[in-house]
């Protein structure tokens, strides 16, 4: 599947980005916040794109200006999940190149990947989480229409040997309907 918003394609990740995404995931910024460690090198990056990237729904953020793969976006279905969800609902993950940030860009590319997700995968909830600390993810989520729900302590993240406190929130299809529904008549 190959999504298109004004300024990006969300494509499948393919070997080909592994340079790509070293040039982005091994910034300290940007997988420790996330809860995994910064890539180490670009057979590291081509590694995670052939055993992590590549399940299912899981997307290359591409710009379509330079047609670099500068992040990741995807949805995590069901048992898929961490959150232990139902086969309707599904769990939002994403991320983008520290030199991409506060362009606007993961919002867009949350919208479209909501927009598929409801319309095409026909799924019900979507849930996102962020860790304490990731205040510009917290802020994705609330541009894109997501509530909060909840809040997990001592959540274990393997990949760092460490424990957090994480923040759920979550978004309709009725409630996504509805803020797609205003905008259009805004317009």
């Amino acid at each position: 599947m190959i999504l298109e918003t004004e300024r990006l394609i969300l494509r499948p990740w393919q070997e080909s980005d592994a340079e790509s995404l070293y040039q982005y995931a091994s910034s300290p910024e940007v997988g420790p916040m996330a809860g995994w460690p910064a890539h180490t090198s670009v057979e590291n990056s081509l590694d995670i794109i052939r055993h992590v990237l590549s399940a299912p729904e899981t997307y290359a953020v591409v710009d379509k200006q330079s047609g670099c793969a500068i992040g990741s976006i995807g949805i995590m279905i069901g048992k898929a999940s961490h959150l232990e969800l139902h086969a309707t609902e599904g769990e939002l993950g994403y991320w983008i190149g520290v030199p991409y940030w506060g362009q606007g860009l993961i919002p867009e590319a949350v919208r479209e990947i909501l927009r598929y997700a409801f319309e095409d995968l026909h799924l019900e909830t979507i849930w996102c989480g962020y860790f304490d600390g990731n205040l510009k993810s917290k802020r994705v989520q609330e541009k894109c229409g997501f509530q909060y729900q909840y809040t997990k302590e001592k959540v274990p993240c393997s990949m760092l040997n460490e424990v957090r406190t994480e923040h759920i929130s979550c978004l309709t299809k009725e409630r996504f309907d509805k803020t797609a529904s205003v905008k259009l008549h805004s317009k």
